[in-house]
């Protein structure tokens, strides 16, 4: 037994996936996270490896996960291939037909959404090509040489180096879009096509079985009067209302078809030549009537084009006010996690940033000049032979707050128990209340020794007349991830080489997913 799965089914899926997100009782978030590659692997940034999906691995993200950032409804497109017009390009023309036995004929493509059927301009305005100036002479089409720039809701030429071509202009991608969900490789189709009033004149331009183009693939032999057109001449079919003008050139072979009167309701036909009055002594001419896609052409953009793929957009950036992507480290790993949940609830996140890192507020002399070397470790002795042990993200010697993850103490970065574990094989968390045999002093890479600041709770702190907002709430100068670890799924995650984060820079992360 035989089957497939169709090219629609993704594009449903992709569809159903932005609308999930959409979905208010949904919450979708990106993340940044792995601080330290280098000690899963030496040479991390020059060949990151592949992802490994387990839940094992889910809860590894989890571990190293460093800040995330609210995904909304604005921030999510279905996009295609980024096909740009060049002049003395070839490209394919709209077919319905396409498949493995009949390949387009310039890409070679076994589908349509794989042929070079559509074109963005240099003013972002995209456009499918009807006629790529295909013909008996040229039954592989021509160069074009004129770039379509009009917004005509029917389709035509572009330029007058009859070369062939007939456009049909589809939509024109927005500036904030173009910032958001343009790539070297993709670029986005309109939200919510099937309801924008914006988008509505070529929607409803759109008429089902309409006929725009006809071919010659065959010109027949002693057809019709010399340097003759014949007008009205009928499309057959299942459809009605479609005629052409057929015109005969000097040889008594057909020169052109130009489609009249476009009908509808087609989903085969062919050229009545007898019932237009168009006499055939010799060869009868063969043509190809292309069938528009189900709604006609610009009914249905995303079934159309093929927007089986999603990007999801997001923008990092310094915030003072909310200062949960942390600057002076890097990280080396980029993701997207479904539906987490706020701290010990039930209830989604809904945070439009989350640090999802503990952090401890210190104290002391020298605190404002104390440093932390980027993922070095450091201890803190809660009680007789406990000691909690984590690894330094970075630390803010205006504000004496210390962000820190922690090891899968006694393992090893593949999950296998060390034979001698320096601090044993249970993860101790960091505490404001150590009990006998313990202290609250935080040792630092450079500069005296220092304490976890007991007595202070709260978001901000004032330090000389200034207020200083921390990114996270702190209680006894513990703090605890704004988000439940380990909760939700992760559904995306992408290794890549490490980016070091300064206090001036921002990140744009676009993740594609292809359904």
């Amino acid at each position: 037994m035989s089957a497939i799965i169709t090219d629609q089914i993704r594009i449903l899926n992709a569809k159903n996936f932005v609308a999930g997100v959409a979905n208010t009782d949904n919450s979708y978030y990106s993340f940044i996270g792995l601080p330290n590659p280098s000690d899963v692997q030496t040479n991390w940034d020059t060949d990151p490896p592949t992802p490994k999906d387990s839940f094992d691995e889910e809860n590894s993200y989890w571990d190293t996960m460093i800040a995330m950032k609210k995904i909304n409804n604005g921030d999510i497109r279905q996009v295609v291939t980024k096909r740009i017009w060049k002049s003395g390009t070839k490209y394919d023309m709209y077919r319905h037909d396409y498949s493995r036995s009949n390949t387009s004929s310039i890409s070679k493509a076994t589908n349509l959404y794989n042929a070079s059927f559509y074109v963005i301009n240099e003013d972002y305005r995209v456009y499918i090509c009807l006629q790529n100036g295909t013909s008996p002479d040229y039954p592989n089409g021509q160069i074009s040489l004129d770039q379509p720039t009009f917004t005509d809701l029917e389709p035509r030429a572009a330029g007058t180096s009859n070369d062939g071509y007939v456009w049909k202009y589809l939509y024109t991608i927005k500036p904030n879009e173009i910032v958001k969900f343009e790539t070297s490789d993709f670029i986005p189709v309109p939200q919510d096509w099937d309801n924008s009033t914006e988008n509505a004149p070529v929607r409803e331009n759109a008429i089902e079985g309409s006929i725009k183009i006809v071919t010659v693939t065959n010109a027949g032999v002693n057809v019709g009067a010399i340097s003759t057109a014949y007008t009205r001449v009928p499309i057959n079919g299942d459809g009605y209302g479609g005629e052409a003008t057929v015109v005969v050139n000097n040889d008594l072979k057909i020169d052109s078809v130009t489609v009249s009167s476009q009908g509808s309701g087609y989903t085969y036909g062919t050229l009545d030549l007898a019932a237009g009055g168009v006499p055939v002594a010799g060869t009868e001419p063969q043509f190809n009537v292309i069938i528009p896609p189900s709604g006609g052409h610009g009914f249905d953009i995303y079934r159309e084009l093929g927007a089986y793929n999603v990007l999801l957009y997001s923008r990092l950036e310094n915030d003072a006010e909310n200062p949960d992507f942390i600057t002076g480290n890097q990280f080396s790993r980029i993701g997207v996690v479904e539906n987490p949940l706020a701290p010990n609830s039930i209830i989604p996140l809904t945070l439009d940033k989350a640090s999802a890192v503990n952090a401890i507020r210190l104290t002391g002399i020298g605190y404002s000049s104390a440093t932390f070397d980027p993922d070095s470790q450091f201890t803190q002795t809660i009680g007789i032979a406990l000691t909690a042990a984590g690894r330094v993200i970075n630390y803010d010697q205006t504000t004496g707050v210390l962000k820190y993850w922690q090891d899968r103490v006694g393992f090893n970065t593949v999950g296998a128990a060390l034979t001698n574990a320096t601090y044993g094989y249970e993860l101790i968390d960091f505490t404001s209340s150590p009990s006998t045999g313990g202290d609250l002093v935080i040792t630092p890479t450079t500069g005296s020794n220092l304490q976890i600041y007991s007595g202070f709770s709260g978001f901000s702190t004032t330090i000389n007349n200034k207020t200083y907002n921390l990114g996270q709430d702190f209680t006894d100068g513990i703090s605890s991830p704004e988000v439940k670890r380990y909760s939700g799924n992760i559904i995306y995650v992408d290794n890549r080489p490490s980016v070091n984060r300064s206090v001036n820079q921002k990140e744009d992360i676009k993740v594609i997913l292809q359904f």
